[in-house]
């Protein structure tokens, strides 16, 4: 990732229309801003995951994720299995290893990818 051409700005989170995604169980809403230059666009985002929420496919995408409320249990394809609470995060590159997420309780993450 390359941050470059971001202005400084502020972002009123709650004034961000969310949009809903389906998971194999439950769903997610996305609060989403995209920053920088068409070239190098950076996704921000506040997403909540309903409890009970599985995600639907096996992401590939690279993240810095920040768990601010609930629990989050992130699984990656060699079987691993890691859970997150409020003040934990996690960070992956793109393509390097393949992981899926699920919460029984609920979950407010803070991501940039």
């Amino acid at each position: 990732m390359r941050m470059s051409a971001i202005p400084f700005d502020t972002t009123d989170w709650s004034a961000v229309e969310p949009t809903r995604h389906a998971g194999e169980e439950g769903e997610a809403l996305w609060r989403t801003r995209h920053v920088g230059p068409a070239d190098n666009p950076i996704r921000v985002r506040m997403v909540e995951y309903s409890p009970g929420y599985v995600s639907d496919h096996w992401c590939e995408k690279g993240h810095v994720l920040l768990v601010l409320d609930g629990e989050l249990e992130t699984t990656l394809a060699d079987g691993r299995v890691f859970t997150l609470t409020p003040g934990m995060s996690y960070q992956v590159a793109d393509g390097a290893e393949p992981h899926r997420s699920r919460t029984a309780k609920g979950a407010r993450l803070f991501i940039v990818d």
